[in-house]
């Protein structure tokens, strides 16, 4: 670890893991302090080590971190060069978890820029009333975008739907309008590819009033479900899709 890569690193850059571990006597520990006042990257060093004196400290049981002499305590702290080696293994593990986050982060902007929506329907409070869907669900704005769109109804559950569908360089992008289903129901749409493979898009739950009911009582349980989803499928390879339960209850086919 050092601050200048290929550089050689001055002895007071080494020594800023035997500080944070305390190993410095008062003569060391003075000149160590007046170098870090003016340098930075000593500064970050210390920064990252912040609360790991403890963790480091307990390593020194550890074998390869030095044998205690006759007398000295097992607990005995590593000596600076062990703690520098510490320091690095720390850094690095810490640099890690900063790309990883930084990925995440990323990853989440993509989903959030374009990728698979959540299930959001009209929902109603106790005191506040009822909330357009339009208001609070992306997946509805997308629906209305689309050109691509396939509807059924089944004669025997009388459930509805309609998908849309929308090209991507990763598959395919769907949406489901979905009405005329009561709860309670845990469900699933799926695609259904011509080579016979299945992929689940989306799951959801359904409450007892329903959703998509023309003649609720409840306001909210008259709006439809709109729920998003993604498969590895190009359009043109899905043959078609299904609303299906947990337990496997076919509610309606869609063919693409």
């Amino acid at each position: 670890m050092s601050p200048t890569q290929g550089s050689s690193v001055p002895n007071e850059h080494e020594t800023v893991g035997a500080y944070a571990l305390g190993l410095l006597d008062d003569a060391e520990a003075t000149a160590f302090e007046a170098h870090l006042a003016g340098c930075e990257w000593c500064a970050q060093q210390l920064d990252e080590l912040a609360g790991m004196e403890p963790v480091l400290a307990a390593l020194a049981d550890l074998p390869g971190a030095g044998t205690p002499a006759i007398g000295e305590s097992l607990s005995a702290r590593p000596t600076p060069r062990v703690a520098e080696k510490l320091v690095d293994e720390v850094a690095e593990r810490r640099a890690r978890k900063r790309r990883r986050n930084l990925y995440m982060v990323a990853a989440a902007g993509a989903l959030i820029a374009g990728g698979p929506f959540v299930a959001v329907a009209t929902t109603g409070g106790g005191s506040g009333g009822n909330v357009a869907a339009s208001a609070v669900n992306p997946a509805k704005t997308l629906f209305a975008t689309m050109t691509d769109k396939a509807s059924a109804t089944d004669p025997a559950t009388h459930a509805s739907a309609t998908v849309g569908m929308a090209r991507k360089d990763w598959g395919t992008q769907a949406v489901l309008e979905l009405k005329n289903v009561k709860g309670p129901l845990r469900c699933s749409l799926v695609a259904v590819g011509k080579n016979g493979e299945r992929e689940t898009l989306s799951s959801w739950s359904v409450p007892n009033w329903g959703y998509g009911i023309p003649d609720a009582t409840r306001e909210e349980a008259k709006n439809p479900l709109y729920i998003g989803g993604g498969a590895a499928f190009q359009p043109n390879e899905i043959d078609h899709f299904e609303v299906t339960t947990f337990d496997g209850q076919k509610l309606v086919e869609v063919d693409s």
